[in-house]
């Protein structure tokens, strides 16, 4: 074991580890209350501090916005990048992996309430947009260009308009996130459906007859 972390003090391993105790509280807060409604204070007694503590790490509640977001989305297309990188097997097998991530990530964790805040508040709050845009979408964009343009380039993938046009590869999910925040609790569908719905129509519909 670690001798560092062993002596290191408690209260500093209390500091260490507060600025991702505020972003969960601040994501509870924002997933109650929406982005305009959610007060610091209020975060500040979920998380058990004082709310001048909050200012030490977090300049106000757009910067708690932004950190949610890179805290929530970096690490997924980290180790999606990471992964696409070394994948040695087909496009249909890479698809399915990440399309399964992509459930695992944005539809059964908190990551959603970032988005609704950002399709429900954004045109109130276009900084938020903006911040998401550059944290998520472009990185999202980036790593589905190069997926299709592998299989693409191994004759697996279809040139044609879905080709040209990656993001809707993701555009299933982004419905069951929406789905499962707005009408899950008068219409329920199991997560499970919508992602087998998801892989069968982009495999089929994206790749080449039998690859």
């Amino acid at each position: 074991m670690d001798d560092t972390a062993i002596s290191r003090p408690p209260r500093r391993r209390r500091k260490d580890a507060r600025p991702a105790e505020i972003i969960d509280a601040g994501l509870r807060e924002f997933a109650e209350k929406g982005f305009a409604g959610a007060r610091l204070e209020d975060v500040a007694r979920r998380a058990g501090i004082a709310k001048g503590t909050i200012y030490r790490y977090f300049a106000d509640k757009e910067a708690l916005f932004l950190a949610a977001a890179r805290a929530r989305v970096v690490p997924v297309f980290d180790d999606a990048d990471a992964f696409v990188e070394a994948f040695a097997g087909s496009t249909r097998e890479l698809l399915r992996l990440i399309v399964t991530q992509i459930y695992g990530r944005l539809v059964e964790t908190d990551l959603r309430v970032l988005i609704r805040i950002v399709l429900a508040e954004g045109a109130i709050f276009p900084s938020l947009t903006e911040h998401y845009h550059r944290e998520a979408i472009v990185r999202g964009r980036r790593l589905l260009d190069r997926i299709v343009a592998r299989g693409i380039a191994r004759g697996e993938v279809r040139p044609g308009p879905a080709a040209d046009l990656p993001i809707v590869i993701v555009a299933p999910a982004i419905v069951a996130s929406i789905w499962k925040m707005a009408f899950d609790r008068l219409d329920p569908i199991a997560t499970e459906r919508f992602l087998a719905a998801h892989l069968d129509l982009v495999c089929e519909g994206l790749l080449v007859h039998g690859r």
